[in-house]
């Protein structure tokens, strides 16, 4: 849960919506083709429940203040250029973040953990 301070009182946003805001926002851009799990927790929630479609898979959000540090694990399709869908999930992710919660967004680090074919 991320809290934020300010003259009016306290915002409380939870980490369920920064998952499933950029979730949505990584899976449509160009050339993914997929979220990867990032962390044991993810990974045994889809090994013992065998279901795919998870808030929060490959999604992680630390707060540092008030700004924000996202990590994205995900697949890219085969044949595609990585440096380029790395960019424009960079600047999409930060785009919609910034402008949906007023949030700054220190950092975001994606990881490719693998290519699929399409």
């Amino acid at each position: 849960m991320i809290r934020i301070e300010n003259h009016l009182g306290n915002i409380e946003v939870n980490d369920n919506y920064f998952s499933d805001l950029i979730g949505h926002t990584v899976t449509s851009c160009f050339g993914v083709s997929g979220m990867a799990n990032c962390g044991a927790s993810q990974g045994l929630r889809a090994f013992f429940f065998r279901q795919r479609n998870y808030i929060d898979q490959g999604v992680r959000v630390k707060s540092v203040g008030n700004e924000l540090i996202l990590d994205l694990h995900i697949f890219v399709t085969y044949g595609v250029n990585i440096a380029a869908i790395v960019d424009s999930i960079t600047n999409k992710v930060r785009y919609t973040v910034e402008r949906a919660t007023s949030l700054a967004v220190k950092k975001i680090n994606v990881y490719v953990d693998g290519i699929k074919e399409n």
